[in-house]
């Protein structure tokens, strides 16, 4: 499976963004896809999940209220929908993929997207 994400960029505090992961591939095999992201300095950190095909999702208290995960699977593509911006979302996010279920840890993902730029200024 490979993955292919998008949408990163550029916003000021209170703003919004989106952002997308395509897959390709071997997708019959995904059960669950989820983001991660990476600060500097930080490790990579676990922020949402959807499972795939049946549509359940879990969000990180984090950025709960704040972000939205959804997912077409028509389009092997997921959205990650970013409001109420805040600086400290500041990070690489990536999109993950996994064959064996749920997990917030990285360790249950086996498919690694290569990371798309989120900028939030103050």
């Amino acid at each position: 499976v490979q993955l292919q994400a998008s949408g990163g960029g550029l916003v000021q505090a209170g703003g919004s963004l989106g952002l997308s992961c395509t897959a390709s591939g071997r997708t019959f095999s995904v059960r669950v896809m989820g983001w991660f992201r990476q600060a500097p300095g930080k490790e990579r950190e676990f922020v949402a999940a959807i499972g795939w095909g049946g549509g359940s999702t879990y969000i990180d208290h984090s950025v709960a209220g704040r972000f939205t995960i959804s997912g077409d699977t028509a389009k092997n593509t997921m959205y990650l929908q970013m409001n109420s911006l805040k600086p400290e979302d500041t990070a690489v996010y990536y999109c993950a993929a996994t064959r064996t279920g749920w997990g917030t840890s990285e360790d249950t993902y086996q498919y690694w997207g290569q990371g798309t730029q989120v900028t939030v200024s103050s």
